[in-house]
């Protein structure tokens, strides 16, 4: 196998543990969490596994700036305002949305990082941006790296593949039944995916679409899957029917908080003093909760949720959030 180079960012391997009363309160299998909100980066999020890769190689090319481009409260966008800022490298960030007044949550931290933030109404004016602005740093003897959205190409969803040796290695031999993550780009799914093949972990991913209707996520996810495997120059087969993506709780969409979330929030909150933040983890975690009450896990299984952080992204959904406060 051959592992590309990294750049020492981030704290690993990040904590596992159970989640004891939850798993009493839903009387179903036994839940133990993976901490990669932990990861350290600017309080930390499953893209710094994905930077420590992406960095390594801007480094290679000599690059002395980033470009990146995310949603209005993109973890993505915000870990890597930090990485730059820890590398001594100037940033640029294209985000969709509106400027707010006052700055909250993630944006709040990118402008404290010090990245340059540019606006944008819709995804397609953010990849045309983020190309502009690399031509006009390159006019003016820069040298870019272009970081794609949600760091997910080839090389990012390699972090997710070698994360499952940092898993196995801490599971000490008790392989989980199933794996849950929050699926959206689907990159973090994908290296789960090919980890599980590559070190002969036996076990079920399932992913939790936060955005994407299966039927989109599941070819994606195979495309990064190859990637993988010619990243590491290992081969890697899978069948689009064995990628489980479960794509009922989209509800109202990307970023729009409904009951599902509310109710994952108070009660990981309350039971195991954890916090899950309103777009990616919170949908996630609700859609576990959803699948252990249908019964597809039984007593004496262990399943494990990958927790993919964002939790600066709750304090820009205060007014959403209120009601689970009840």
């Amino acid at each position: 196998m051959r592992r590309p180079s990294e750049v020492d960012v981030g704290f690993f391997p990040t904590p596992l543990h159970p989640l004891p009363r939850l798993s009493a309160f839903l009387g179903g299998p036994e839940l133990w969490v993976k901490r990669d909100d932990h990861t350290g980066l600017a309080t930390g999020g499953n893209k710094t596994r994905k930077l420590r890769f992406l960095l390594a190689e801007a480094r290679a090319q000599g690059a002395d700036v980033l470009i990146t481009g995310g949603a209005i409260q993109s973890n993505h966008a915000r870990q890597t305002a930090a990485a730059a800022a820890q590398l001594g490298w100037e940033c640029h960030l294209v985000l969709r949305g509106t400027p707010p007044d006052i700055p909250t949550g993630n944006v709040l931290l990118d402008y404290l990082f010090g990245a340059h933030v540019h606006w944008v109404t819709t995804r397609e004016a953010m990849h045309a941006r983020m190309e502009a602005l690399a031509d006009e740093l390159r006019r003016a003897g820069r040298r870019p790296y272009l970081i794609p959205y949600g760091g997910a190409n080839a090389l990012g969803t390699v972090a997710y593949a070698l994360a499952v040796e940092e898993l196995r290695a801490q599971s000490e031999g008790r392989p989980f039944d199933a794996l849950v993550v929050a699926s959206s780009s689907g990159s973090t799914q994908a290296g789960l995916v090919a980890g599980v093949r590559v070190f002969a972990y036996p076990t079920e991913v399932v992913g939790i679409s936060v955005d994407e209707p299966q039927n989109v996520l599941v070819p994606r996810i195979a495309r990064l899957i190859q990637g993988v495997s010619d990243v590491l120059d290992v081969p890697i087969t899978v069948a689009l029917d064995e990628i489980v993506v479960e794509d009922r709780f989209i509800g109202e969409g990307y970023a729009r908080v409904g009951t599902l979330e509310r109710e994952a929030i108070r009660l990981l909150a309350r039971l195991e003093g954890l916090l899950l933040d309103p777009v990616y983890t919170a949908r996630a975690f609700g859609g576990l909760v959803q699948l252990i009450r249908e019964g597809r896990w039984r007593r004496g299984q262990r399943v494990l949720f990958w927790h993919t952080g964002g939790i600066p992204a709750l304090w820009a959904f205060l007014p959403e959030l209120v009601e689970a406060l009840r």
